[in-house]
């Protein structure tokens, strides 16, 4: 890559961010509901733009049937906690992330989700995911990387997740 096209590449996709931060929608998705813990970070679109990704990223490690749900509502919960506590700076560029998967042209253009986070299925969440996890914009790749990076932490920090993977727990100190 040339220094103009490196140059190039970082105005567009300060641009993007930019448009998509001060586009933010107003009326936020519904699908995902918890009403028994008071989010410090997360919005309600973020809730469910998590939750929707999430299915996708913990394909195979969630458990099944009714166990999902609780544990859906576990991984977004992390996700809430593990930003809480990044810096003010990165917690804006999470922000960021989330305003550009959120609005629905820089959604529609950059994710390939045409829907709403409620309605899009777990291959095509999935699909998102491939193209920006092997794209050949940074931007993107660093995208897939916080958003996977904060799911898994979320769920194999939670306890709920080790006996799926026959982990004891940390020993006892005493």
């Amino acid at each position: 890559m040339k220094r103009r096209e490196l140059i190039e590449t970082g105005i567009g996709g300060m641009a993007l961010l930019a448009l998509a931060s001060c586009a933010r929608p107003s009326t936020p998705a519904a699908a995902f509901h918890d009403d028994g813990y008071n989010y410090a970070i997360l919005t309600p679109g973020d809730r469910t733009m998590i939750a929707a990704l999430s299915t996708a990223i913990l394909a195979g490690a969630l458990p099944a049937g009714a166990a999902a749900a609780g544990a859906l509502v576990q991984v977004v919960r992390g996700v809430d906690v593990a930003i809480s506590g990044l810096t003010p700076s990165v917690q804006q560029e999470v922000s960021q992330l989330f305003a550009l998967l959120e609005f629905p042209v820089t959604r529609a253009f950059a994710a390939g989700i045409w829907s709403g986070w409620d309605g899009v299925s777990a291959g095509d969440a999935d699909a998102f995911l491939t193209r920006w996890r092997y794209s050949g914009v940074a931007l993107f790749r660093s995208g897939y990387q916080a958003l996977h990076q904060l799911v898994m932490a979320s769920w194999y920090g939670n306890g709920a997740s080790w006996p799926r993977i026959g982990y004891p727990g940390p020993p006892a100190v005493g």
